[in-house]
């Protein structure tokens, strides 16, 4: 069956060869060109992922994210003309997987949606098993992190960026290596992404956070005598 994408985008010059492109590598499309559509459009016919501007008429691209990811764990690609950092961080910060600013190629383009979507139903449906790192456990299973026994939501890459480094604890992996492995980038992508996910494991996790910094290298999860 044919994977749908969802494309919430009021600038029809930008949707419709974005709509085009996907279409002839086999995705369903719909396009819809304001929040509130796109919310709905979300309930009646869920998506495999969601190409979402974020600067769009009524409710803007960040609400429609926060709303999304209530309910939902649909990969996100946030759609931006804006320039500045900040909005790029927030809107990942919101729970977006990535970003891309335009004007953008349309080819690459296709590529992360491909990428993404590979990765996705290692998230969708997956495959059991619990670390742990002191005070914190993870279980791929139910999809469930918690910090001294009580549960903390974390954003889906920021799930999958968690369990990639304790796997591979007391291994440095680049940003290029994580890019690869936990958005399935094997293209060069922004590298940004995964410190700004970084930033939100610390900021959701507090000091139980394993993640440490490797300067001028990326980051890894040192051995810790008391995980599992």
């Amino acid at each position: 069956m044919a994977e749908r994408i969802l494309i919430v985008e009021d600038e029809v010059n930008i949707a419709t060869p974005t709509k085009t492109y996907l279409e002839r590598d086999g995705f369903v499309v719909t396009h819809v060109l304001n929040g509130e559509d796109g919310l709905r459009a979300m309930e009646e016919s869920p998506p495999n992922l969601v190409l979402l501007d974020l600067n769009l008429p009524g409710i803007d691209g960040l609400e429609v994210c926060r709303r999304i990811r209530a309910t939902s764990q649909v990969p996100i690609i946030m759609l931006t003309a804006r320039d500045d950092d900040i909005d790029k961080i927030v809107g990942l910060e919101v729970g977006a997987d990535d970003y891309v600013t335009k004007p953008f190629n349309a080819r690459e383009l296709v590529a992360r949606v491909k990428a993404i979507l590979r990765r996705a139903p290692a998230t969708a449906q997956p495959i059991g098993g619990t670390l742990t790192h002191g005070t914190v456990s993870i279980d791929r299973g139910r999809h469930e992190v918690k910090v001294a026994g009580e549960e903390v939501q974390l954003a889906p890459k920021e799930f999958d960026l968690l369990w990639t480094l304790l796997e591979e604890r007391g291994h440095v992996l680049t940003r290029d290596q994580l890019l690869e492995r936990v958005w399935g980038y094997t293209f060069a992508g922004d590298t940004r992404t995964v410190d700004v996910h970084v930033r939100q494991l610390r900021r959701k996790l507090g000091e139980a956070c394993p993640v440490v910094t490797v300067w001028g290298v990326g980051y890894k999860v040192g051995d810790d005598a008391a995980a599992a």
